[in-house]
């Protein structure tokens, strides 16, 4: 569904690259390619002959950057961010890449994930005399890293990772290496590609098509990964790991031409889709998606029903960001600006609708209602994905149960809600089967947390609000 109407938002992108004459406007590129991981704040930072600058703004890409600021951009490796703001909020002190210069030389930082047990190290760093810059959880990194007793930058790396819990997928770039960092669990999705004789490295596949790169390999949990003139070198930075890719980067955050841990998400949302038309058995006369991230099962959902998949609903591609402010009641209304139905596809007939998932509930009850009025004389809501009813500590803006609506209704009440003729939701099992990693004695490798409550780290009191602690294990 559309991130911009259902409140559900990822935190962001990182794209880097290290040995490339044009590494900036390879950058640009890849960002441009990640631009659906976030929204709010674009940022570049070059190294150009042992000197890093930055260049970053709040916005999209196409807005911070022009072809005057990229040609400025000179060095061949760089590292880019795209952001929404889940922790630390907005601010362009928060968007990244941040750099930081000291005596020893400069460190530019690009993260993608939530670490959760920041505030606690952010206290600590403070009562140990450290300043902090940002609200942003990145810059914790920076000052465990300085702080650090040992004498090489990949030691003091390795010695800051230990100490964080949570989701990361980090980029570090100096004058001299760019280095790559995923969690233990390896949450966020993070690979390798290769340009000619540079390397590159992205939040997701998809970047490396744009720029015509080749995909080397995923990042794996716990792994560090240092490139220079000399190469690529990796090692672990623990041996404690165990993969928990975040399941949502399947159902919705990552581009349907992605691929994760070898498994397309085009290919994994279309198995999703007919595994619902098995679970859900409704007899029905058209079945539309939810533009965009709903298409790809909707179309699975079609082919294995056998009822024809038409485009119910049309996406205005042309509603950008606002400043400003609607009334409550055009607020209200605002889901006609992004989304409309087909009258002469819907109007009277029985129709599935397909999402990916449902959050607070109030955009399927919009459009549950906008197709019956334009017609449709049955409307069966269908989601590709469990009910969501635990929050996410990890990178996602759903930090409390009181956001979901699954948290505190049953399947029948939410279906009221909506106004649908029924509502089914994917089993666990039936996504993980159609995802393509079965749950073998609960070793799937990956996060469920949002659907089973089973968080794969452990949560930090002062991340959970007070009325929240005992929901939360």
């Amino acid at each position: 569904m559309l991130a911009e109407i259902k409140g559900l938002n990822e935190e962001c992108g990182v794209f880097g690259i290290w040995g490339h004459s044009d590494a900036a406007k390879i950058t640009y590129y890849g960002l441009h390619s990640l631009q659906h991981r976030g929204q709010e704040g674009a940022g570049i930072v070059v190294s150009d002959n042992g000197h890093l600058q930055v260049v970053k703004g709040e916005g999209l890409v196409t807005e911070v950057f022009n072809e005057g600021k990229i040609e400025k951009l000179n060095g061949q490796s760089a590292i880019g961010h795209v952001r929404y703001a889940t922790a630390g909020g907005g601010g362009i002190e928060n968007v990244q890449p941040l750099l930081f210069h000291s005596q020893n030389g400069s460190l530019a930082l690009a993260h993608n994930g939530n670490i959760v047990n920041a505030n606690a190290l952010k206290h600590q760093l403070e009562a140990q005399g450290s300043i902090f810059q940002t609200s942003s959880d990145t810059e914790v990194l920076a000052h465990l890293i300085k702080r650090s007793g040992f004498q090489s930058l990949k030691d003091q790396l390795k010695n800051a990772l230990t100490m964080l819990k949570g989701a990361y997928a980090f980029l570090l770039m100096t004058e001299t290496e760019l280095m790559v960092a995923l969690d233990p669990n390896g949450l966020r999705p993070l690979s390798i590609g290769q340009l000619g004789d540079a390397y590159c490295v992205a939040s997701e596949t998809c970047a490396f098509d744009i720029i015509g790169a080749e995909f080397v390999r995923d990042v794996m949990p716990g792994e560090l990964i240092v490139i220079n003139d000399s190469g690529l070198h990796s090692e672990p930075f623990t041996y404690s790991t165990s993969s928990a890719i975040c399941t949502m980067e399947y159902v919705y955050f990552s581009r349907p031409d992605s691929n994760i841990h070898g498994i397309n998400v085009h290919t994994a949302r279309k198995s999703m889709g007919k595994q619902l038309a098995i679970e859900a058995q409704i007899e029905a006369d058209v079945v539309t998606g939810v533009p965009d991230s709903s298409i790809s099962a909707a179309i699975g959902y079609a082919e294995l029903a056998g009822i024809p998949y038409e485009m119910g609903l049309i996406k205005n591609r042309y509603v950008g960001r606002t400043f400003i402010q609607p009334s409550q009641e055009l607020r209200e209304q605002g889901v006609k600006m992004k989304l409309a139905p087909v009258r002469r596809v819907v109007e009277g007939k029985r129709v599935v609708m397909v999402d990916d998932s449902i959050v607070r509930g109030t955009t399927s009850r919009r459009i549950v209602t906008m197709l019956r009025e334009a017609g449709a004389t049955e409307v069966h809501v269908c989601i590709s994905s469990p009910p969501m009813k635990n929050p996410c500590f990890y990178g996602i803006d759903t930090s409390t149960h009181e956001e979901l609506i699954a948290s505190k209704h049953s399947v029948e009440e939410i279906r009221e809600m909506i106004g649908a003729d029924s509502l089914t939701f994917l089993s666990v099992e039936g996504m993980l089967k159609a995802i393509g990693r079965p749950d073998e004695g609960n070793q799937c490798g990956q996060c469920l947390a949002c659907f089973t409550g089973n968080y794969p780290t452990e949560i930090y009191p002062d991340t959970v609000l007070p009325h929240e602690k005992e929901l939360v294990r």
